[in-house]
């Protein structure tokens, strides 16, 4: 297949760079300065098993990507959520009829966007569980295997099977799930586990799990996203390596003494020493956040809902007023009492 991988950032070169290895002609969409070295070395991927190398074609932008009246199979998009908006406005103007779109992207209400600027294209919701990293231009680093994506088609009667196959046939674990819409809100409803709290803390995950109060706290979050889900009558699945039904069955099921530390080892072993990407995010000094696609999603339906989702709401806000400094981080900075006295008064 001739597939377009735009916004190759490490998601996109690790998808890009396997799909290529397994035989299909694959173009990046990269920055300006990752360019030399992938077209002089090619891409390389590393994992605990084995290192593969491959060479796919790399341009700068869509226009360059488009030239000649060039022609895609799929398009793969792999941009932060954030994101999004200017992916649309480049494709409008150089891409108005675009072929079909896999959206990767983690968060909530993203495939929405490409469903109504572009009515007539084929939207392929996909979530990947692969954590991966840049160790340069031109080297991704996988650091967990076992892993992959998870599939599935916007359409209710749309046939999501060659889809799966073709990110399969490149080695990648695949499932399919059949409402885009679990699919989507499951991985959201594990990657607001230790994220904007640790963002905000400057901690990891696993430190911020020590304290009683924002245990708690987090659990909330969790069960407001339930609830959420529960009212729009999405199911939680399981993704490759993901096990978002057991999260929620243990939230639900199991005493929260007992769970605490079940829940710190999941979110300490799943991100290993890495901070997560909202607190990378914030320390990139990025003026936004993709918790507005995570948290904010759950808080913004929890509102059309009439479902109170107090945590998820006081999270978002005061994670985006801190990548827009509009607070100082170092009043919340290793604070716990500060940030839990702050989350209390949404409630």
């Amino acid at each position: 297949m001739k597939l377009l991988v735009y916004g190759a950032g490490a998601v996109g070169r690790y998808l890009g760079g396997m799909l290529s290895q397994a035989g299909n002609d694959v173009t990046l969409v990269v920055r300006p300065e990752g360019v030399a070295a992938l077209q002089a070395e090619g891409l390389t991927i590393t994992d605990a098993a084995a290192t593969i190398m491959t060479r796919p074609h790399i341009v700068t932008s869509l226009r360059q990507a488009m030239l000649n009246n060039l022609s895609y199979d799929a398009f793969l998009l792999t941009m932060k959520s954030y994101s999004v908006s200017q992916t649309i406005d480049e494709m409008i103007a150089f891409c108005p009829h675009p072929p079909p779109l896999i959206t990767l992207q983690n968060g909530i209400g993203i495939e929405e966007q490409f469903q109504q600027q572009f009515p007539e294209a084929t939207v392929i919701a996909g979530s990947v569980t692969t954590p991966v990293s840049l160790k340069s231009e031109n080297e991704v680093v996988v650091e967990k295997s076992g892993r992959g994506v998870g599939v599935a088609h916007t359409q209710a009667k749309g046939k999501i099977g060659p889809w799966k196959d073709m990110f399969q046939s490149a080695g990648i674990k695949t499932v399919s799930v059949k409402d885009y819409r679990s699919l989507k809100w499951s991985k959201a409803l594990l990657n607001i586990v230790g994220n904007a709290s640790a963002a905000i803390l400057n901690r990891h995950p696993g430190a911020v799990y020590q304290s009683e109060a924002m245990y708690h706290l987090e659990l909330a979050a969790i069960r407001e996203t339930l609830k959420v889900m529960a009212r729009l009558k999405l199911e939680v699945v399981n993704l490759p390596g993901a096990p978002a039904w057991w999260l929620a069955f243990g939230v639900k099921n199991v005493p929260p003494s007992l769970l605490k530390p079940l829940l710190t080892q999941m979110v300490t072993r799943g991100r290993g020493e890495k901070m997560p990407s909202f607190a990378l995010d914030l320390t990139a000094g990025k003026k936004e956040s993709e918790v507005l696609y995570h948290n904010g999603a759950i808080a913004k339906a929890g509102r059309e809902l009439g479902i109170p989702t107090p945590v998820n709401t006081a999270l978002t806000d005061i994670l985006l007023k801190l990548a827009r400094q509009e607070l100082d981080w170092h009043t919340y900075s290793g604070n716990v009492k500060q940030l839990v006295a702050e989350i209390n008064r949404y409630s």
